[in-house]
């Protein structure tokens, strides 16, 4: 039989786009439809499986069922966050299920009763799991599941060594192998009858393809053909070119067109895990362990022949016999069973077998992570799957400053047997009475609060774990950040998280704060808060929230562990004091804004007219509103606008909503529309148009409308239209809203106003300046905010305005933009405002989803690709608590499960500065006591042999080589704290102990040298 038997028949599956907004993103909708028709069976709940079947829940597969009967063990807690110390004894599978069950109101959540023994029993699901299982339990299993068309997958974590296995059957299609939107660009040239006829792209922009990829083309002059072809395979010739094979008998290419890559399914054929035991095909996880994932084989297969062999027993913690006994085995496996045989790692092999007992939270989150992926890709067909063995290990967290042996590492009866199991009782007391700051509650904050609590850190001792974050919990964070339920909605989430946290490991000693750390909130999180911590995680949405922690722990001198996701990809670095660069010594290039030109005349993408509609959202809904209030509340309103750059534009604004078209019904609210309707599709086209009309010609010959500029039509308004229509209802609520006024619903009324009405017939005008590209947008911009306003005028505005005081109480209520709130009208305008300039420009048209998208720059966001960042964290936590472990034992990482692929990088070392031959990093500072300023210039002149030329505490320049004699004079004699209060004119705040300042300095020969700053403690 073939399970891939979803009801394909069946209408589309609803999908609560509030809950799962950031998710769609990041997979789309078609992937969440798909998941939502598959039943999955996770077999195995300790660490690995029940974050496994968390993050499956969390992604809104149909169903989930678990089993596993096994009675539940005091090291489970090490990583089994749904088991309680109560829950010892009973089944995994009975304990875990009710909390499960609570994460998704959409995944029923289920124990499968009775036994295995009848594997038909498998036919019910589309895709099984095996979590733990040993490995003649899962080659049966899969047996039975290859050869009746089920998915498969095995996981597995032993200590720092971990496993996992795909099997999608002979035949699986991916309908799109890693999940990046479809390039296109704009057609320049095309070369006529030739055997591999050449692309020649617009030089504004890259092509973006790569060989093999296929594209399809549209809106072509001269070479008709090509239009709407069968996709062509590309063989990329340069960044602006690539070749499409024959062109001959097309004719010849005249302008215009447009290129599109198209996404053709791939399919691809997997082995069974019998039967790829002997020549398995692995994902090599970390390219500085070539050798790994062969040695890994052989060793996972070992440990399970031990384990069938010794009734179920793991190999003792570091005992010597139960390690030879594995090496043993995995070296007959190599020999007798591998097609191309190994030798073993003698060395790799025991120092798995040492751990194997271990089970960690960080190692279950990065599978469970992952692997989950893997189910979802099973169920989608979206994103390339695992081909077909993972083998993953962390060996170098293994601690080289505390000592290891089998009494430190035995089982003692604790929560933390897992990992005593692996890092010895010494260092599990390091990882417990360690400090450390999680700034954020969100996604990644959630998840590492969790891996922290059942690692125990900050569990004994002055060990703590502090938590910040000043948000409130909504409906869309419930898909990812999984601390949280429905009727935590509102609630603050440090404080939500926290409590948690404390009932999956009720020993975790936690304070929460509802501040954002920032320099606001100095007082709060102050010098001495700072100088008590260990480490510092940061798990934060923004990169100037992520700056200013960063800046702090460059200051405190304290290690961060910085992450982020974006959709399946994610990365981690981290940050070594006296070692390595920090988070802010590298970033991002800036996102390429929008010309102005493009936005308001010449639009040739989607994207382009949802900005454009997002702008008019603000210019008509928000900013004229408050404008208003501003008005009629602050006396100099117009005193203050008349000294700014656009004092006319604000004027005439607040004249039109205050006099001119403010509405006294919801009829005058739609007129309003309606008028702007004509305005934006009409009128401004018409303009547009009579300026450059379709046929006219550059100076130098060529065709205006052509390369990236399209030709716009007139959009004539037809109430018969449903976007049309759109945009009336839409705007006029939103306008209504403004005044107060109670919308109607009724089309009645729609069709009588709109029937009624006489919208004037626009004629263009002749010397309207239209700017044709960015340098006039700009100048134009310059010249209007630059220039003088005609007095007449604005005194003849500023009359005709009501007085204030004739409108006591009276208000408008400004729209404030809410991509979440579906009631709002907000996206609803936006996208019918979108699609109808989209329509003017022949550009095609975007749905509510991806307008929300774009409009409300949603970042997307899986929780998979979270779990997984986090355990990669926590693994460079393990060796932070390593007394001085070298820099090359730390890992900064990136992921992307579409693919799959990792990548690890050694962290960069911080780069060396000199001056007067002194090597100094950005780590480096100079300390000096609270004494006067002539102090610090003499100390520097005698000490440092440096010459301070400028000195500065913030804004506030202390002091310069060309300042006045008589007020350098007077400020050396004075304590330079005093001297930063009488320049800044503000009081040191009590809290602070230290002053930052920065210096200008020439060395010996008179060069000026960049030095360390200046660190003044009080």
């Amino acid at each position: 039989m073939n399970n891939d038997n979803m009801d394909v028949d069946q209408p589309d599956q609803q999908i609560d786009e509030g809950l799962y907004s950031r998710q769609i993103y990041a997979i789309g909708l078609d992937a969440m439809r798909k998941m939502a028709l598959s039943n999955v069976l996770i077999l195995g709940l300790k660490g690995v499986g029940v974050e496994l079947a968390k993050n499956v829940i969390l992604a809104g597969v149909k169903s989930v069922t678990l089993y596993d009967p096994e009675p539940a063990q005091p090291a489970d807690l090490s990583s089994q966050f749904y088991l309680t110390e109560a829950d010892i004894g009973q089944r995994r599978d009975l304990a875990s299920v009710a909390k499960l069950a609570e994460l998704n109101q959409y995944v029923p959540v289920t124990v499968l009763d009775g036994d295995l023994s009848d594997l038909a029993r498998l036919a019910q699901f589309q895709v099984v799991v095996c979590a733990g299982l040993p490995l003649h339990k899962c080659i049966e299993i899969n047996n039975y599941t290859h050869a009746n068309g089920i998915k498969f997958l095995a996981v597995d974590t032993r200590g720092l060594a971990a496993l996992g296995f795909c099997d999608f059957g002979a035949d699986f299609e991916i309908i799109d192998t890693n999940g990046e939107q479809p390039v296109q660009g704009m057609i320049a040239a095309i070369s006529a009858d030739a055997k591999d006829g050449v692309v020649t792209c617009l030089d504004e922009t890259r092509h973006g393809l790569e060989d093999g990829d296929f594209v399809t083309f549209t809106e072509i002059q001269g070479m008709d053909k090509l239009n709407d072809c069968e996709p062509r395979k590309v063989k990329v010739l340069g960044p602006y070119t690539f070749s499409i094979g024959d062109t001959s008998g097309l004719g010849t290419y005249v302008r215009g067109g447009i290129f599109k890559q198209v996404k053709l399914p791939v399919r691809m054929s997997f082995k069974s895990l019998a039967a790829s035991l002997a020549d398995p095909e692995f994902l090599v996880s970390d390219f500085a362990k070539f050798d790994h994932p062969a040695q890994l084989h052989a060793a996972f297969y070992a440990l399970s022949e031990f384990i069938t062999e010794n009734n179920g027993r793991v190999p003792t913690p570091r005992n010597e016999d139960d390690a030879n006994a594995v090496l043993a085995k995995a070296k007959a496996f190599a020999a007798s069973t591998l097609k191309d045989p190994i030798d073993i790692n003698e060395k790799l092999i025991k120092q798995f077998a040492y751990q194997a007992a271990g089970d960690l939270s960080p190692m279950a989150a990065v599978m469970g992570g992952f692997m989950a992926q893997e189910v979802l890709k099973a169920c989608s067909g979206k994103f390339s799957p695992l081909k077909q063995y993972l083998y993953f290990d962390s060996f170098e967290s293994l601690p080289q400053s505390y000592s290891l042996s089998q009494s430190k590492c035995a089982m003692r009866g604790t929560r933390y047997d897992g990992q005593i199991a692996v890092f010895g009782s010494d260092f599990q007391k390091r990882v417990q009475e360690t400090r450390n700051f999680v700034v954020g509650a969100g996604a990644i904050g959630c998840e590492m609060l969790k891996n922290y609590a059942m690692m125990g850190l900050g569990t004994q001792g002055d060990g703590h774990v502090f938590v910040t974050d000043m948000d409130s919990i909504e409906k869309s964070n419930l898909n990812r950040q999984f601390l949280f339920r429905p009727w935590d909605v509102s609630k603050l989430k440090s404080d939500t998280a926290a409590g948690a946290v404390r009932v999956m490991n009720p020993e975790l000693q936690i304070t929460t704060f509802t501040d954002r750390v920032g320099q606001e909130t100095e007082h709060v999180f102050n010098d001495s808060f700072w100088q008590s911590l260990d480490v510092v995680t940061n798990a934060l949405d923004n990169v100037e929230a992520r700056k200013y922690v960063d800046r702090r722990c460059v200051f405190f001198c304290k290690p961060l562990l910085e992450s982020g996701t974006l959709g399946t990809k994610g990365n981690t670095q981290v940050v070594l004091p006296h070692k390595t660069e920090s988070y802010s010594s590298s970033q991002d290039p800036p996102e390429k804004s929008i010309p102005i030109c493009t936005l308001k005349n010449f639009p040739n993408q989607i994207e382009h007219t949802i900005q454009w509609a997002r702008d008019l959202f603000e210019g008509l809904f928000r900013q004229p509103a408050e404008n208003v209030n501003l008005y009629l509340t602050q006396a100099n309103f117009v005193e203050q606008t008349l000294r700014g750059n656009s004092a006319r534009e604000t004027l005439v604004s607040v004249k039109e909503y205050l006099v001119d078209a403010r509405p006294k019904t919801y009829e005058a609210c739609i007129q309003w529309a309606r008028l702007k309707f004509e305005e934006y599709y009409v009128n401004s086209i018409k303009q547009l148009l009579h300026n450059f009309p379709k046929d006219s010609v550059t100076s130098t010959g060529q065709l205006f409308w052509s390369g990236p500029k399209r030709a716009p039509d007139v959009v004539a308004f037809d109430r018969t239209n449903p976007l049309h229509m759109d945009f009336v209802v839409h705007a006029a609520h939103l306008y209504a809203f403004n005044y107060g006024l109670k919308p109607t619903t009724d089309a009645s009324v729609y069709a009588k106003v709109l029937d009624a009405m006489v919208v004037p017939e626009f004629v263009p005008k002749d010397g309207v300046k239209i700017q044709v590209n960015e340098q006039e947008a700009q100048a134009a911009a310059a010249n209007a905010s630059g220039s003088a306003t005609d007095g007449d005028e604005i005194d003849q505005l500023v009359a005709s305005l009501p007085p204030p005081s004739t409108l006591a109480g009276f208000r408008l209520n400004p729209c404030e933009f809410e991509k979440d709130d579906d009631s709002n009208h907000h996206i609803d305008f936006i996208t019918a405002c979108s699609n109808l300039r989209a329509t003017n420009y022949n550009i095609a048209v975007a749905d509510r989803t991806q307008t929300k998208f774009i409009a409300g720059k949603i970042i997307p966001a899986i929780a998979t690709t979270t779990a997984l960042i986090t355990g990669l964290v926590c693994l460079e936590l393990y060796k932070l608590l390593d007394n001085n472990k070298p820099i090359e034992q730390f890992k900064n990482g990136f992921v992307n499960l579409a693919l799959p692929f990792f990548g690890f990088s050694e962290p960069i070392a911080a780069p060396k500065l000199k001056y007067n031959d002194k090597e100094f990093t950005l780590w480096d500072r100079f300390e000096v006591p609270n004494v006067t300023l002539g102090e610090i210039l003499d100390l520097f002149a005698t000490k440092h042999k440096l010459n301070i030329t400028m000195m500065s505490s913030g804004v506030s320049m202390l002091y310069s080589f060309f300042m006045p004699k008589k007020k350098v004079d007077e400020r050396k004699a004075m304590k330079i704290k005093d001297v930063v209060a009488s320049v800044s004119k503000k009081e040191i705040p009590k809290h602070a102990k230290s002053l930052v300042l920065e210096v200008c300095a020439e060395d010996e020969s008179g060069e000026d040298v960049e030095v360390p700053y200046i660190l003044v403690r009080f």
